[in-house]
């Protein structure tokens, strides 16, 4: 960095030091909000959440082999299988935009294409089965089907047009790689390995069960009652397969593997997380952006409605869902159908911390279409929804 560009930044810091009005309650109150929405997603989600998605992901690297990881989402690989895979998986999952991202990087880094790593990407948080359940009990089953129906078909056309658009840099990136036969080489059955993945992916999905409706009925608050015996019994099965199958150096090699990952991911995570919260605050608390100025923008079904709506859904962190309950809210204060649709399009599948760790895997250049496709894709679909349903 040169001298004179050093000077500019310290006296633009002590510019905004010194004129910021630091008394204003509005700019305290966004201050607090960012501050405790960081306390709120630090208690909530990052022991139950991300560090098992951090643990699958470090497995994903160290002990799944290349050549599965192509056969499935390589470039090379057969579109109807690569993408049904993605879709598939993220059904199953049913994480947030920010626990699907280790698994991102993790089968990023094997060498996966960019079109299925995508779609896999999108389809984590938007394909999921118990927000759609919820969206269509709680805003109607025509929102609902109409949520899962764009879900699936954006999984696929967005991961088709980045491996479209990106297609040269997918060819590099196949011709380095080495490719090795689809075998293991670890002296473990293929059974073995698929037993070890599915039982971390069970601690991460009993781990995470939101908490059921107050007075609803059935399996699910039954379920969500032994959500931690239930952790426990998986984290004990899992234990056993540790010590069993794994020698010392792969279990090491695991936990190596697991902290690269969130060495990465953390630090941007915490970062974009206290901004989006200095910006949008949490959901019914107020920050720099006022909530009533967001919902006077998004009524009717105009472009500039659904633009909105999909910008604003691209920025904010949703909590798997939570954007339920937050878009609930937002219709009875005369938001419109489509405005409604373009947000859970958007919304769930991308947030502002969500896009900072994407472009530190795959770059900003792909960062920033991946996240235009979906936001031009969420506009459109609000746009035929809301005339639809006119």
């Amino acid at each position: 960095m040169k001298e004179r560009t050093k000077l500019f930044l310290i006296i633009g810091v002590y510019i905004g030091i010194y004129a910021t009005p630091w008394n204003s309650d509005l700019l305290r109150g966004a201050v607090q909000e960012s501050l405790m929405m960081l306390q709120e997603y630090a208690r909530e989600h990052v022991l139950t959440c991300l560090i098992p998605a951090f643990f699958i992901a470090g497995a994903i690297a160290v002990f799944v082999s290349q050549a599965s990881v192509l056969k499935y989402f390589g470039a090379q690989a057969k579109r109807i299988l690569s993408y049904s895979v993605a879709s598939v998986s993220g059904s199953v999952l049913a994480v947030c935009s920010c626990t699907v991202l280790p698994l991102f990087a993790g089968i990023y880094s094997r060498g996966a294409g960019i079109g299925p790593a995508t779609a896999f990407l999108y389809s984590g948080p938007a394909i999921n089965v118990l927000a759609i359940i919820l969206t269509a009990r709680v805003l109607g089953w025509k929102l609902g089907l109409a949520r899962a129906i764009g879900a699936i078909i954006f999984a696929v056309v967005t991961g088709l047009l980045m491996a479209f658009i990106f297609r040269k840099d997918d060819e590099k990136r196949t011709a380095g790689q080495i490719y090795m036969p689809d075998e293991n080489a670890k002296g473990r059955s293929l059974l073995q390995d698929a037993l070890y993945m599915l039982t971390m992916v069970l601690v991460l999905i009993s781990a995470t069960f939101a908490r059921p409706a107050a007075g609803e009925t059935g399996l699910w608050p039954f379920l969500f009652s032994i959500k931690w015996p239930l952790t426990a019994v998986f984290l004990i099965i899992l234990a056993v397969i540790l010590a069993k199958w794994f020698t010392r150096d792969e279990r090491t090699e695991w936990v190596g593997a697991t902290w690269s990952f969130m060495k990465q991911i953390l630090p941007l995570l915490f970062f974009g997380v206290l901004a989006a919260g200095f910006l949008l605050g949490r959901p019914g608390h107020p920050a720099l952006i006022p909530e009533r100025y967001i919902q006077v923008l998004v009524g009717g079904n105009s472009l500039g409605a659904n633009l909105f709506a999909a910008v604003s859904g691209a920025l904010m962190y949703f909590a798997t869902l939570t954007e339920v309950p937050i878009l609930q809210g937002l219709v009875g204060a005369g938001m419109g159908q489509g405005p409604a649709l373009a947000l859970l399009l958007a919304g769930p599948a991308l947030s502002l911390p969500n896009m900072l760790v994407i472009g530190g895997i795959m770059g900003v250049k792909k960062t920033v279409v991946f996240c235009t496709i979906i936001v031009i894709l969420s506009t459109a679909a609000g746009l035929a929804y809301g005339w639809l349903v006119a």
